[in-house]
């Protein structure tokens, strides 16, 4: 179990990155979705013992993490959202150098598991290979074998799948599917699809602060009967937005669709849709923007 309780970070410029969180996060995988600015970097950051927080407790398995950070960072697989590599080394012999700063120091089972987590990433093929050339999915999957080294118990991703073609984002939900069943993988991200197809449990944070926490859906299951959708005229969006609590728009084939969040139908010509996880999102925002 991670606790978290009351964290709050202030940079030296007077940002605010996190204001008061709280969350209790379990064995599997737990999405963390938010804007780009929401805090995510920063609180997990934090968590990884990389940073201080201003205020605020986080303890791994009842132990303080903050007070000794040797706790989190025996057992942390970390996978920032930019990581630079050595120029000039392969994939191979990079791992194996990351193997022995994790403490991986027996020779054969060093060997054995940097081979295994190539296999693991689908990079065995392209082992002897500079990591500098590889393209953009090829590196994401190599900084996902790099976390998983020395059998982690807890995993930070941060924004992992961004930028990443729809095949490398299959095969990296498949990989994350298969290593979140026995231990901690916090998956901080913007895109929705991520959490909704790996995240049991989930929360949103914006400007810092926990706007929501569950289990999607349970999430979702509250706006049932409250998500209305209608093609307009563009000219038409900002008169809407005006009269009603438009969550977004979408521009579909040069019309424009209006999702509306109304326990009522906002006029004729709405019909109703069930709702899913990007509805919460955007509902949420749309909440956090009104009371801002």
């Amino acid at each position: 179990m991670l606790t978290i309780r009351n964290l709050s970070k202030t940079y030296p410029n007077g940002v605010e990155a996190l204001k008061s969180v709280s969350l209790d996060i379990e064995t599997g995988i737990f999405g963390l979705l938010g804007p780009n600015g929401a805090g995510k970097s920063t609180l997990m950051k934090t968590i990884a013992t990389l940073q201080e927080p201003s205020h605020g407790q986080v303890s791994f398995d009842n132990k303080d993490i903050l007070k000794n950070p040797n706790v989190v960072r025996s057992c942390l697989g970390y996978l920032p959202q930019e990581f630079g590599v050595y120029p000039k080394i392969s994939a191979y012999e990079l791992l194996n150098h990351i193997a022995i700063l994790k403490g991986v120091l027996n020779d054969a089972a060093r060997k054995e598991q940097v081979n295994a987590l190539l296999q693991q990433t689908n990079l065995y093929d392209v082992r002897k290979k500079s990591v500098s050339t590889y393209s953009g999915g090829m590196k994401q999957r190599f900084g996902i074998a790099q976390a998983l080294l020395g059998n982690p118990n807890l995993i930070i991703v941060d924004e992992p799948t961004a930028g990443l073609d729809p095949e490398e984002r299959n095969r990296f939900h498949n990989l994350f599917s298969e290593i979140g069943e026995n231990i901690i993988v916090i998956l901080s991200t913007h895109i929705v699809d991520d959490v909704s197809q790996l995240c049991p449990n989930m929360a949103i944070l914006v400007d810092g602060e926990v706007c929501v926490n569950g289990r999607p859906s349970s999430l979702i299951d509250k706006l049932n009967g409250n998500i209305w959708r209608k093609v307009v005229d563009k000219d038409q969006v900002e008169q809407y937005k005006a009269k009603f609590n438009v969550i977004s728009t979408r521009f579909i084939v040069g019309e424009t669709q209006l999702t509306i969040n109304s326990d009522i139908q906002p006029e004729l010509g709405f019909e109703p849709v069930q709702p899913d996880l990007e509805d919460v999102y955007f509902s949420t925002l749309s909440k956090k923007i009104k009371t801002n």
